[in-house]
């Protein structure tokens, strides 16, 4: 897989947290978000205290806030869900700003949200800071699913060839007069996709058998020989252990 392959939510840097091994983020991502989810929803300081972590993070790695909340915004769908529980949430109601609102729903609005917001936070922290091959090399090494870091990987090598034909295609139905604009051609752009389905289907057949007639044996190559050492995972999970702190304090606290 070629460097152009790079992901949307990449940020090219040269910094501490780039320069560490995928599975290495991985694993503190994952580490992390299960100390966020773990923290009583009552802790409101250790939430603070969360995000603090994650502003250190980001200045380490020149993360722009502003390229963060831009794209953090696909939580939108769970922010209307947390605005709508204190208004249908059960009984007791306290007064809030003036409106009378359900107590737990007023609190599981701010559990979503607080907690929803940090995941898609962290997530994005990890995508900013790890291409997308290395990603999948990381997970190679953590030992995921030989068929899903297959599937993944053939699905990034061949996803910019499938974006490729669909705008050759469209160009060829433009410079034969198709408007895309108008409602009444929806049904040759629907028999495109179905063109653009089956031919994808036949090159995947023909993939398939060339890879079969050069020894494919369904287990992708070791994409890479680099050792991950101990002081890489000290460092990684070093944000993962003050983490921790905080999910205790919160239990402490609550």
């Amino acid at each position: 897989m070629g460097a152009g392959h790079a992901h949307p939510l990449y940020l090219p840097r040269t910094s501490a947290v780039h320069g560490l091994p995928a599975e290495v983020k991985v694993v503190a991502a994952f580490l992390g978000v299960v100390c966020v989810v773990a923290t009583p929803r009552e802790a409101f300081a250790v939430f603070g205290g969360y995000l603090l972590l994650l502003a250190l993070i980001w200045s380490i790695a020149r993360i722009p806030p502003g390229w963060l909340s831009r794209r953090a915004l696909i939580e939108t769908p769970f922010v209307v869900l947390a605005v709508l529980l204190p208004i249908t949430g059960p009984d007791p109601r306290i007064d809030w700003l003036g409106l009378s609102v359900s107590e737990p729903g007023l609190l599981g609005a701010w559990n979503i949200l607080v907690k929803g917001t940090l995941g898609v936070l962290t997530s994005l922290t990890l995508a900013a800071t790890t291409p997308l091959p290395e990603l999948l090399l990381g997970l190679q090494r953590l030992r995921a699913p030989a068929l899903v870091t297959t599937i993944a990987t053939l699905m990034l090598r061949y996803v910019d060839v499938i974006v490729a034909e669909a705008r050759r295609m469209r160009l060829a139905r433009i410079a034969r007069g198709h408007d895309p604009r108008f409602l009444w051609q929806v049904g040759a752009t629907a028999r495109g996709v179905g063109s653009l389905f089956i031919r994808s289907y036949e090159r995947g057949e023909r993939v398939h058998l060339a890879m079969l007639s050069r020894g494919w044996t369904g287990e992708l190559p070791q994409l890479a020989e680099r050792v991950t050492t101990r002081r890489d995972w000290l460092r990684g999970l070093a944000p993962v252990a003050v983490a921790a702190a905080l999910a205790c304090t919160g239990w402490v606290i609550a």
